[in-house]
């Protein structure tokens, strides 16, 4: 029997190992029910707080394939309709209905076996042992079947200097929710439990909660979803009861992920700009334009006209004339916000920037742009308008307009993309002044580091300042602050909406968001122990589920816990830490 052990357990690490060594994250199947991955920790909730970002292996069991008569495959839970045999092949695929019940666990006896195996192959005194290969972290899913409701085992390495001297060894247990806070474990019962599995001569205990900001909210038991989020982090000393409030002392870090578009955001109609500056784009790449709705009820072709015949009968300067048109010849729309314009928008557009606004509300069709575009350069050869426009603007209109001053217009053919690729480099024009004159202007960076961020970056950028300055109220050394992360991200990164910029804050500077509000996270951690010898014993509550391959039994659903009720409902879930020393 012993024997059969040492020789699984064998197995079991030169698998691991093998892994390990390999770049490829492709799952494994181990006698034939157990699936192992390998990926960061942080991509789970609960290992995350004791592996971050390293590199994990997961066990959960293994879904087995069915192959259908023709070569598909279908998980063993999926849902399945029958199709008559002369369907065509799009009614076929659609007529298979798979339900993805998301990773499963294992059992607890196997889920024991595992964690026995990993024990066993590193510790050097032990004829399947290997010391002197530390494997990644093992942490494996498990069915709650146990007294405990144990739902992950979890076992790392210990190490003094290269060699392996011990495993430490993780239990996470798990309750539904509840609104009782009565029913939650109490401080004195975190640290006895504590004291039961470690015998500390001292310990320490740490606070740690997080906040929504700003993201989906909930209105009369509805949710309004949204992609863009900002949370804050909280971590402290000195816990004194359970679900207390983040003390000002505390070290405080927003987490802050926007996505463009969100009809809340200032930036909601600088956006729909980009979006159709991004339709001309596609159009050029694909040779097929879908043209957007028009914001404006009158013709481009009528706006473009009225837009001329004001500027021939203006009987002031030039720079008047380009005062004269941004108060009041701008068209308004009900789309135009009081924040964005006071926020955004510049006041000394120029004749070509005017332009591109009118027309970007108004084009429906290539025809439209080659019309508009045609009744403009005509007017400047004919010498009815002398525009003004910026010294830097670059594109061909600008060009035109430039030599009208001389009388020395050369011939354009407003033939094929040729309006289209005209329309774009305005819009190109003058969105990016519109970013940089922002940045620049509220002093959050310098034209230098501007230059080399491409116009979806120096959006986004915008997007995440404008936000958090809104929305949060962020004093200007915190917007620079955050603006240099954002363009330093972007100088080496592609563009990532997904992507989570930190910034550092006060608590005092926010303290008016959260301190009458309820976490959607709260923990407590007692420790004792130094370095890698250190143990943790931990309680999270939290307004969602941490563990994702089990059904708690509750009153709530998993999704919407909490709702508008005054007393909030957590799940709750401890981590215990046992240490296994090889002597």
């Amino acid at each position: 029997m012993g024997s059969k052990v040492i020789s699984s357990a064998k197995d079991f690490f030169n698998i691991l190992r093998s892994l390990q060594d390999e770049e490829s994250n492709d799952p494994f199947t181990h006698e034939e029910d157990v699936q192992i991955l390998k990926m960061n920790g942080d991509q789970i909730a609960v290992v995350n707080m004791y592996c971050g970002n390293q590199p994990v292996f997961i066990c959960q069991k293994d879904v087995p394939q069915i192959s259908e008569p023709d070569g598909r495959q279908i998980t063993e839970n999926s849902n399945c309709s029958a199709d008559d045999a002369d369907a065509d092949a799009d009614a076929d695929d659609a007529s298979v209905l798979q339900t993805d019940l998301g990773p499963q666990p294992l059992t607890i006896s196997k889920a024991r076996k595992l964690l026995s195996w990993y024990t066993l192959a590193q510790n050097g005194n032990m004829s399947a042992g290997n010391n002197n290969t530390a494997l990644h972290p093992l942490w494996v899913r498990c069915d709650m079947s146990d007294p405990a409701r144990t739902t992950w085992f979890g076992a790392e390495t210990v190490c003094v200097g290269h060699k392996v001297s011990g495993v430490k060894l993780y239990s996470v247990t798990c309750k539904g929710s509840t609104v009782d806070k009565s029913a939650f474990i109490t401080l004195d019962e975190l640290k006895q439990e504590h004291k039961k599995r470690h015998h500390p001569s001292s310990m320490g205990i740490k606070g740690s909660a997080r906040f929504n900001l700003f993201g989906s909210t909930v209105v009369e038991n509805t949710m309004i979803e949204s992609q863009s989020s900002v949370t804050v982090d909280f971590k402290w000393s000195h816990v004194e009861s359970i679900l207390e409030t983040p003390p000002l002392s505390s070290t405080a870090t927003l987490n802050i992920k926007v996505t463009s578009g969100d009809m809340r955001s200032p930036m909601f109609e600088m956006y729909r700009e980009l979006q159709f500056l991004q339709t001309l784009a596609d159009g050029l790449r694909t040779g097929e334009t879908e043209w957007m709705e028009p914001l404006e009820s009158i013709s481009a072709v009528n706006l473009t006209k009225a837009y001329l015949q004001e500027l021939q009968s203006t009987a002031k300067t030039l720079q008047d004339q380009a005062a004269k048109t941004v108060e009041s010849t701008k068209p308004k729309t009900e789309t135009d916000t009081p924040i964005f314009n006071s926020l955004l928008e510049r006041g000394e557009l120029d004749f070509v920037e005017q332009l591109w606004v009118r027309m970007r509300k108004s084009v429906t069709s290539c025809q439209d742009i080659g019309d508009c575009l045609k009744l403009v350069i005509d007017a400047l050869r004919y010498g009815d308008i002398k525009p003004w426009i910026h010294r830097d603007s670059s594109s061909s209109l600008s060009k035109l307009i430039l030599q009208s001053y001389h009388q020395q217009i050369e011939h354009v053919s407003l033939t094929g993309v040729i309006p289209v690729h005209m329309l774009l480099e305005m819009g190109l024009d003058k969105m990016r002044k519109d970013y940089i004159n922002y940045l620049i202007g509220e002093e959050l960076t310098t034209l230098n580091h501007l230059q080399v961020i491409r116009l979806r970056k120096l959006h986004h950028l915008l997007e995440i300042i404008v936000t958090c300055g809104t929305f949060l109220g962020l004093p200007y050394d915190r917007q620079f602050l955050l603006t240099q992360s954002c363009l330093q991200h972007y100088k080496t990164n592609p563009y990532d909406e997904e992507h989570e910029f930190k910034l550092q804050m006060k608590p005092a500077l926010i303290s008016h968001f959260y301190q009458s509000e309820q976490p959607v996270l709260w923990g407590a951690e007692v420790s004792s122990g130094h370095g890698p010898r250190e143990v943790r014993t931990s309680l999270q509550l939290s307004d969602r589920p941490m563990v994702d391959h089990v059904i708690f039994e509750t009153d709530y659903p998993n999704e919407t816990v909490n709702g508008d009720s005054e007393d909030p409902a957590f799940f709750s879930t401890m981590v215990c830490c046992s240490l296994v020393n090889f002597a």
